[in-house]
């Protein structure tokens, strides 16, 4: 039985939710950065932690500078 990644407790078939090639609780499945709950495909992956799209994705490791795409407004120290 698959261990999910972020919690190592045994995932069910019931509660299994697929992403990142691996196994996941659904409650386990969260961003890195802002904790927000996540869905399969609908999210972004670095070294192998998932990251919501935006806002967290794009200001973390998308271009930097001033006006670029919307994610000038969320800067992260």
């Amino acid at each position: 039985m698959p261990s999910c990644p972020k919690c190592d407790k045994p995932v069910y078939f019931a509660e299994r939710v697929s992403s990142l090639g691996k196994d996941w609780h659904r409650a386990c499945l969260r961003c890195e950065k802002c904790n927000k709950t996540l869905t399969p495909g609908s999210h972004s992956q670095h070294d192998g932690k998932p990251y919501c799209n935006n806002p967290c994705y794009s200001a973390l490791f998308g271009p930097g500078g001033f006006g670029r795409g919307g994610a000038e407004s969320y800067v992260y120290k």
